[in-house]
């Protein structure tokens, strides 16, 4: 996952995959039998562990403040590449590599789709006016988070990032209490 992460995908060779696994070429086919299948497996150990927002009696604001600060933190930790390997893993894949691309857009619609979904529910639940286009909502906060991760990868430290998630909630559709970063 961390060689994906680092190089990309088309960035991390078989070599360097079968360095980090401690395997042979032949252990890794056998093991995943390609590796776009690596690739895939790495997605989906990496998704459990990106921010998601807390479920409770927060509010749906207080829930997006602290996905956005989780991201900006997690984006820059020195333990890991920066960024997020998900949202920006796979942007710069050729046309070889369609398969890895459109594995990493498959799990980046399915966040988009909870994303939504959460904010439908908060709709619901009288967080968020009837009128709110939840769908819109969450692509542009979905944008944020991709924005964010790309700014990591070029540099961007965490306090950054932090005035960069406050500028979006500043674009939340409802009362809300002030970023507490700006």
């Amino acid at each position: 996952m961390l060689t994906f992460w680092h190089y990309g995908y088309e960035g991390a060779s078989v070599a360097l995959l079968t360095e980090a696994m401690g395997l042979s070429p032949a252990s890794l086919y056998a093991a995943f039998g390609s590796k776009e299948a690596l690739y895939r497996e790495a997605l989906r150990l990496y998704g459990p562990s990106l921010p998601r927002p807390a479920r409770g009696g927060e509010s749906i604001y207080g829930q997006l403040e602290q996905l956005l600060r989780s991201a900006a933190l997690r984006f820059t930790e020195p333990d890991h590449p920066p960024g997020c390997m998900m949202l920006t893993g796979s942007l710069r894949c050729g046309a070889d590599a369609s398969g890895a691309a459109q594995a990493a857009a498959e799990v980046r619609a399915e966040r988009l789709a909870a994303m939504s979904a959460w904010f439908e529910q908060a709709k619901a639940a009288g967080d968020l006016a009837p009128q709110v286009d939840a769908n819109g909502l969450a692509h542009f906060y979905m944008a944020v988070l991709q924005g964010m991760s790309v700014q990591a990868i070029d540099g961007a430290d965490a306090a950054t990032l932090l005035r960069i998630g406050d500028h979006a909630l500043s674009q939340w559709p409802g009362a809300h209490e002030a970023p507490v970063h700006a």
